[in-house]
């Protein structure tokens, strides 16, 4: 009854064309939560941590383009940083220096918010408040994303009111089934 395109390469990448496609679907699409966090740290500095490929789209750029005089907003693609999440190391010696790696390059700026601009970083939000001293405010676009969903199906009387709970079918793109195991670890963590 919905698409929730939950990548935020994907939302840029295909969004607005799959709307166009099937206009009679509800489509959300997750983005960075640069709004909430340009909002809630006005005149701040805002660290937006994502993929090269949604930092470099059009999406991205109208967003940035709205938000940037209410907030210094610093773009910074993690390579390498979803790999970590799908080998299932969630803090670790290897994770904290990688991510320490960029951090340095930031060289003693003080971070009021940083967004979670892919859909992997919440798995590492725990390391990445650290690293900050846990005196930054983080921000990711699931939340957002999912009141949206229930926006919209509430819009067209879609909403199920039924008590009983739904099944979930899981798949996967690779073929491996420890890549099944590690979704269904990764959907039950408490990310708090």
């Amino acid at each position: 009854k919905a698409v929730v395109i939950a990548c935020n390469t994907a939302s840029s990448a295909a969004g607005k064309r799959l709307r166009e496609k099937y206009p009679q679907l509800p489509i959300i699409a997750i983005e960075p939560a640069l709004k909430p966090a340009v909002i809630n740290c006005p005149g701040g500095t805002v660290l937006v941590l994502a993929t090269e490929a949604t930092l470099r789209e059009q999406k991205f750029a109208t967003l940035m383009e709205t938000w940037k005089d209410r907030a210094e907003i610093i773009k910074m693609p993690l390579p390498g940083l979803p790999e970590f999440v799908e080998r299932g190391e969630l803090d670790s010696p290897e994770l904290r220096e990688f991510l320490m790696g960029y951090f340095s390059k930031l060289e003693g700026k003080k971070i009021d918010g940083v967004v979670l601009g892919c859909t992997h970083y919440p798995f590492v939000r725990k390391v990445i408040s650290e690293l900050f001293d846990n005196k930054v405010k983080i921000f990711d676009g699931a939340a957002g994303t999912a009141r949206q969903l229930r926006r919209r199906l509430y819009s067209r009387n879609m909403i199920n009111t039924s008590m009983k709970s739904g099944t979930i079918t899981w798949l996967n793109s690779s073929d491996n089934p420890k890549m099944i195991e590690l979704s269904k670890k990764l959907y039950n963590l408490k990310l708090d």
